[in-house]
């Protein structure tokens, strides 16, 4: 597959499976579509990418936050995002190396079509969890949620009252026809770039207003000195650190989508700096947004921060700062979801299609895919009760195959004879971390579960 720039018409031809091959490689396509298209922008390529990183894992991070202590917890997020660059890194380099456009061409030239299919089925997972978390947060925000019997206030049900159509259902239906729809019609990412723009400033107001309610609130002695380190009194208490482990891997997944935001840029040796400054970015958001969101709310933070903001916060103008806050991170998140959704439709495409011509060549099986995944994605919002929940599944299965475990099989399987011994050592080292942090995260969770659901005597 080849994109290539046609001189002297400033226009980008391609054959078909180009316009549609960030993730999987079609066959059998001889059609050329050609449009007016001459490239992303590099700024355009950070706001799509660091859009795609920072989503609803922002939320959970003040959580992360009481239960390992801000040192700890800021040094993992450092971690993460270290070993995050490190495995698009090998990503980027073997795929140059064999000329793949794509994470699922790169995974079926190393593992053949089982790989490929592995890759597909782990984005389906992945995407659809994080998507559904996005609905979630949204309808805890905008309609309100009970947890631990206490019901925490939506917006809309603050300011009208409670009525049929600022309900949970009605305001999740309504969002998802009037703004999720729309929104992922469009066939080419690089026409999300303003709303990733957008969405990128909608998080850093979100920030910026937590933080001023922080220090305003730690000036004038309104709450504690946040923790700095983990309370490990146990074995249970010990194992429950690594439950945290989900949240911070599935926080850094945009594995997904390098591969599709190089593909359109302009220049495409950029794309490793694209990296570099989005995960900067990110990283940034994240360590300050847990810090602030933490000292702010000590240990009553709630898995979903947002819905602490619904409390009185002892300030002037208080409501409508939780207002501001929750709002702004409401329409963040109803603008990341095209960008998850985009690499979704295309695995979800080439998994039940692998034969057919370009998914932008058939507007009927483009809708249909559409339709039918954002109604899965509406059905499991209103069936699963907990972020929590849904992060530490997704992150524990689908979410550290893409990051780690898939880049790190790359490398060690070395079907070309590149990997250098560094590689090599770092490829099993996110192998064996991802692996045991995991499942130590799912045995305590179970646990947890078990203990929490066990008949009392």
């Amino acid at each position: 597959m080849t994109i290539q720039d046609l001189a002297p018409v400033p226009r980008r031809c391609s054959s078909s499976n180009d316009v549609a091959a960030p993730l999987l490689p079609r066959v059998q396509r001889e059609e050329v579509a050609c449009d007016e298209f001459n490239g992303a922008s590099f700024s355009g390529a950070v706001f799509n990418l660091a859009t795609t990183i920072i989503g609803a894992g922002i939320m959970a991070l003040p959580a992360t936050m009481k239960i390992l202590g801000l040192v700890l917890g800021i040094t993992m997020i450092v971690v993460m995002a270290f070993l995050s660059d490190a495995s698009i890194e090998f990503l980027l380099r073997f795929s140059n190396i064999k000329k793949s456009r794509s994470y699922g061409g790169l995974m079926g030239d190393s593992f053949g079509k089982p790989g490929r299919v592995l890759l597909q089925v782990a984005v389906l997972v992945n995407n659809i969890g994080v998507l559904i978390v996005y609905m979630i947060i949204i309808g805890d925000v905008l309609a309100g949620k009970t947890e631990d019997g206490i019901h925490h206030y939506g917006v809309l049900e603050g300011w009208f009252g409670h009525h049929w159509w600022n309900g949970r259902l009605a305001i999740l239906l309504i969002t998802t026809l009037g703004v999720f729809a729309p929104l992922a019609c469009f066939k080419r990412i690089d026409s999300l770039r303003f709303t990733s723009a957008l969405s990128v400033a909608l998080a850093v107001v979100f920030l910026i207003i937590t933080a001023g309610i922080s220090i305003m609130k730690f000036i004038n002695g309104g709450v504690a000195m946040p923790r700095l380190f983990p309370d490990v009194s146990d074995l249970t208490s010990f194992l429950n650190l690594f439950t945290v482990v989900p949240v911070l891997v599935t926080a850094f997944i945009c594995h997904y989508n390098v591969h599709s935001i190089q593909n359109e840029l302009d220049d495409e040796t950029q794309i490793q700096p694209v990296v570099r400054s989005a995960l900067v970015l990110c990283s940034s958001v994240y360590i300050m947004i847990s810090i602030f969101g933490f000292l702010l709310f000590g240990d009553d933070t709630l898995d979903d921060v947002l819905s602490n903001f619904d409390t009185d916060l002892g300030i002037p103008l208080g409501s409508v700062l939780n207002d501001a806050v929750r709002v702004s991170y409401a329409l963040h998140l109803m603008l990341v979801f095209p960008i998850v959704f985009y690499p979704l439709r295309i695995n979800i495409d080439g998994l039940l299609f692998p034969s057919a011509p370009s998914l932008t060549t058939s507007n009927v099986r483009f809708g249909c895919l559409s339709a039918g995944l954002i109604s899965v994605i509406f059905l499991g919002a209103n069936c699963i009760p907990s972020i929590w929940d849904a992060f530490q599944f997704t992150g524990a299965t689908a979410a550290v195959c893409l990051g780690f475990i898939f880049p790190a099989s790359i490398i060690l399987k070395d079907r070309h004879g590149r990997a250098t011994s560094r590689d090599t050592i770092l490829g099993v080292f996110m192998v064996v971390l991802a692996v045991l942090a995991n499942a130590i995260a799912i045995y305590s969770d179970a646990y947890a579960l078990f203990k929490r659901n066990a008949p009392r005597e």
